[in-house]
Parts: structure tokens; C-alpha cells; sequence
């Protein structure tokens, strides 16, 4: 079973008189009357995070995915609890120096503060962050509209690469090989956007289980269809060189996951203002496609706008 489908078929009647619960189809609770934004996450190991054998690299991903979720609604993290399951080998004294010595690291970086959490023993490894912030207003999801542009923040399949030089799936030089592990453990969030996305945006999304996945989140109840250009979706210039050398493909490496940067929607008579944020804030925001009406199927084209295959949209969580 879907994700999506187990929440529809037995939770979301139980959020039915919460409003903030926006019907359990978003990326947080946002109580607009306490200005009161909340969201919750779960990671376990051999499954969001490979193995622990870098714990002080791991809780980094575990906290910057974490406050994506806010950040992408055009809201600022401000405290985090941290609750987590495991044994004494993964939370060995040496274990526990590290990860405390990188959450002091992302809380300066990020400006927010732990704020309490639970600590049980299990031989699963997992982590659950809760991240809230405080704003009157969000993004939500679903508020797309015919002709928006679509735009994407950074570039995208980084964290792909790093995952595969990882699991020991590529092979590449010592220089590249350290950029792509970063990318994968440190993705670079958009803070940034923050206090300017609900300046143009629509409707958004961050981006954890690959663009075509969660652009299908972002306007899932909605019936509309969009168009990508192969092209125009943003990649780094180390994977570009990667791509080349090994002769691999972009299609396969743009929608998989674990980017973190910011997915939206805005009208086209906000491109002035998109280029002036961009140019002023030093944000790298790049337009990548359109959302359509629903009778025309959704696609990706590559040359002479052809519509392309893609084997797989991104990840899927199924039950």
C-alpha cells in the first residue's frame, strides 16, 4: 500500500475537525491563529541513511532535511526535539561526542535550538525529528495554477551520486568523490529563501524523494499536468563532468532523491521579481518547466521536445 493511500483510507478522517491538520496532505500543521508551524520526521537506518559509521555526517542530513520541510514553506526553523531508538555500539560515548559536536555545529548554522525529545534502546537505529516555527502565513501544497512557471533551487542530483559512491556503485577520483558524499550528508538548503519565497510563490514542495515524485505531491489533488524541459533542470558542473566521463545519462539522475532544495510554482509576471531575489540574494533559482491543464499528459521533453522515458520518478514509500 501507498503512502498516500494508507493516509487517505485510515487517518485522514481522524484529522477531519483540525484545520491545521490541512487535511493531512502537507508537509506540516500549521495553526494559523497561534502562528504555530510543526513538522515530523522518522529516519532508520539501511534506509535513509546507509549505515552509522559516520554519525557526526548522518545527524547533519537527519537535521537539514528536517527543517527543509519549514524552510520550503517560506518559514524559519526555530527549535527542534530529537527523539531516537538504539544500542550502546550506536550510541557509544565516542557515538555521542560526535553527534552532540554537530548538532552545536547546525544549531549556529541554522540558528535553532534543541529543545527536548526521548531516547529509547532498540537494536533498530532510527531518529524522529520535530522541527517548529512560528509565521502567520505558509505555502501550501496544492495551489498551483494553468501557465505558473515551475522553478527548482540549486541543482539536483548531487546527493544521487554521493549515495551511489557510497554503496560502492561508481567509481571516481579522491577530488569528486569527497564533493558527492558532502552533497549527499550536507545538501545545502535554501535558509536563504525563506524570507523571500512567499513573495512569488504559489504553491511548494522540498524536494526528499525526487522531482517528478514530489512534484506530483505538490499538486496531487488538483487537476492539472506539467511539462519539464530535460535541459533547462539544473545539475552541478561535477556532475556534468561525471555524467560525461562515465557515459550516464541526466534523466536518470535528476529525480532521485534526497536534494533538499526548494520546488514551487509562481506566475509569469513574477519572473522580474524571481530574477531580482536571485541576483540580490546570490539564490540560484532556475525555471524548468510549466504546469498544464489536466488533459494534457505530464511529461518531461529532452531534444526537439520529445518526450522522454524516465525508468523511475523517484522514491516511494509503500507498506
Amino acid at each position: 500500500m501507498h503512502e498516500f493511500e494508507l493516509i487517505k483510507n485510515y487517518f485522514q478522517k481522524l484529522a477531519k475537525d483540525s484545520p491545521s491538520s490541512l487535511n493531512l496532505n502537507d508537509d506540516v500543521f500549521f495553526d494559523k491563529k497561534n502562528n504555530l508551524v510543526v513538522s515530523v520526521d522518522t529516519y532508520t537506518e539501511n534506509n535513509h541513511f546507509i549505515n552509522f559509521k559516520k554519525p557526526n555526517l548522518v545527524i547533519k542530513k537527519i537535521i537539514r532535511s528536517s527543517i527543509s520541510d519549514l524552510i520550503c514553506k517560506g518559514v524559519k526553523p526555530k527549535y527542534y526535539f530529537i527523539s531516537a531508538s538504539g544500542n550502546k555500539k550506536s550510541f557509544s560515548k565516542f557515538n555521542l561526542s560526535k553527534i552532540s559536536k554537530s548538532l552545536n555545529e547546525e544549531q549556529k548554522k541554522y540558528k535553532i535550538f534543541l529543545s527536548g525529545g526521548d531516547t529509547i534502546f532498540s537494536n533498530k537505529l532510527s531518529f524522529t525529528i520535530t522541527s517548529i516555527g512560528f509565521s502567520n502565513s505558509i505555502i501550501y501544497r496544492n495551489k498551483a495554477k494553468i501557465n505558473d512557471d515551475i522553478y527548482v533551487s540549486g541543482n539536483l542530483g548531487d546527493s544521487y551520486m554521493g549515495l551511489l559512491i557510497l554503496k560502492k556503485n561508481i567509481k571516481i577520483n579522491n577530488s569528486l568523490k569527497k564533493y558527492f558524499t558532502n552533497q549527499y550528508f550536507m545538501p545545502n538548503i535554501q535558509l536563504k529563501l525563506v524570507d523571500s519565497i512567499k513573495k512569488f510563490a504559489n504553491t511548494s514542495i522540498d524536494i526528499s524523494d525526487g522531482l517528478l515524485t514530489d512534484l506530483d505531491k505538490m499538486i496531487n489533488s488538483q487537476k492539472l499536468s506539467y511539462k519539464l524541459n530535460l535541459k533547462d533542470i539544473p545539475i552541478s558542473d561535477n556532475l556534468k563532468k561525471v555524467l560525461m566521463a562515465k557515459n550516464l545519462q541526466k534523466i536518470n539522475h535528476i529525480s532521485k532523491g534526497d536534494d533538499y532544495q526548494v520546488l514551487f510554482t509562481a506566475s509569469k509576471n513574477k519572473r522580474r521579481i524571481i530574477n531580482k531575489i536571485c541576483s540580490n540574494n546570490r539564490i540560484k533559482l532556475t525555471k524548468i518547466g510549466l504546469i498544464q491543464a489536466v488533459d494534457k499528459k505530464s511529461s518531461i521533453v529532452g531534444h526537439k521536445n520529445k518526450p522522454l522515458n524516465i525508468k523511475s520518478k523517484g522514491y516511494f514509500h509503500y507498506f
